[in-house]
């Protein structure tokens, strides 16, 4: 990955959004969040936002965490981004 030389310094640990889109499943919100889970153990169920689109076709898992290091972050969005289930990461 490259890195943008003037992006500003994030300072860990500190509370990461991220918003997660796929293409509508029973199971996409559990798929998800289990591999979320592998990389945040401590993830609380009032973090955790899930929501159709207007079409019924996507959805939407919002979470926020506490993250410790931006290895943590890193890691988790190269994780969720391999899966073709996946569409979009925010």
């Amino acid at each position: 990955m490259t890195e943008d030389l003037n992006a500003p310094e994030l300072e860990f640990p500190m509370v990461f959004p991220l918003r997660i889109i796929g293409e509508e499943a029973d199971d996409f919100e559990s798929f998800v969040l289990e591999i979320v889970r592998r990389h945040v153990s401590d993830l609380l169920e009032e973090n955790i936002m899930s929501r159709m689109s207007s079409q019924n076709k996507y959805r939407s898992i919002s979470i926020e965490f506490l993250a410790q290091t931006r290895a943590q972050v890193d890691a988790l969005c190269a994780e969720l981004g391999t899966h073709a289930r996946i569409k979009m990461l925010l």
